[in-house]
């Protein structure tokens, strides 16, 4: 159980609430999960729809793989968000949803096992190059970052907070979404998917800044308190994590929206 005093949300641009190391290591682990998630897939599993509408199991890889390359390359960041940018002032989208169509369609054609095979060589080269980027990048502010799908709520990041949290929360939740989407079992542990959450948790609370307890259960969960006679909360600590993202319902605080 950790208690804390409730406050408001944070007014400067988002920054990582984890220490660096446990990030990158949690970063590298995120990224080996995901691929042996994949390993374990049927043929028939790979064209199950997802809870992105547009993305059946094989787009989320193409996906995921594609931002692998983006942080593993400096040369293939730069082609991405060049290419990004140019398609969404031509069809007046949203920049990052332009830049993961742009990735899906590049693997598109791909079959799944070349698809594993890529993400076994690139997602180690992806840890690196996000371990290298420098403090004075990481400071950098970025501006107009979407909160929600539709792009209507918006704040500023630094560049850390992209490298060290939504990178990892972003493979981290595809791989609960293709669980769901193929009937199976996620792997869940204390000393990674719990901290994983718990940094979730911390974020949520911080944007809504009021008092409450939270219960999450499972592997991943813990107990959490913040002030006094707030609402109290209980759920599992997956499902908490997908409302939080869009992927289901919310009441109370728990509508409060966290990116991933």
């Amino acid at each position: 159980m950790s208690a804390a005093t409730a406050t408001p949300a944070k007014a400067g641009p988002r920054t990582p609430g984890l220490d660096r190391d446990v990030a990158m290591r949690l970063a590298a682990t995120e990224y080996d999960r995901f691929v042996a998630q994949l390993r374990e897939l049927k043929p028939d599993d790979w064209a199950r729809p997802t809870a992105c509408t547009e993305w059946d199991v094989h787009a989320m890889a193409c996906h995921v793989l594609g931002m692998a390359e983006f942080v593993a390359s400096m040369l293939e960041q730069m082609r991405q968000m060049r290419a990004a940018r140019e398609a969404a002032k031509e069809h007046d989208s949203l920049f990052i949803d332009a830049l993961t169509a742009l990735q899906v369609n590049k693997h598109a054609q791909r079959p799944p096992a070349e698809l594993v095979a890529l993400l076994e060589s690139t997602t180690p080269k992806a840890a690196r190059g996000r371990k290298r980027v420098p403090g004075l990048m990481r400071k950098m502010k970025m501006k107009g970052q979407p909160v929600d799908e539709t792009g209507s709520l918006t704040e500023t990041w630094t560049m850390g907070y992209l490298i060290d949290v939504i990178l990892t929360r972003d493979t981290w939740m595809h791989r609960c979404d293709i669980a769901a989407a193929t009937g199976r079992e996620m792997e869940l542990t204390a000393d990674h998917d719990g901290v994983l959450v718990a940094d979730i948790v911390a974020d949520w609370a911080s944007r809504h800044g009021q008092a409450c307890s939270l219960t999450l259960t499972g592997p991943a969960g813990g107990t959490w308190t913040w002030g006094s006679s707030g609402p109290s909360y209980q759920l599992d600590a997956v499902a908490f994590c997908r409302i939080l993202c869009g992927r289901g319902t919310g009441e109370g605080l728990v509508a409060t929206r966290v990116p991933f």
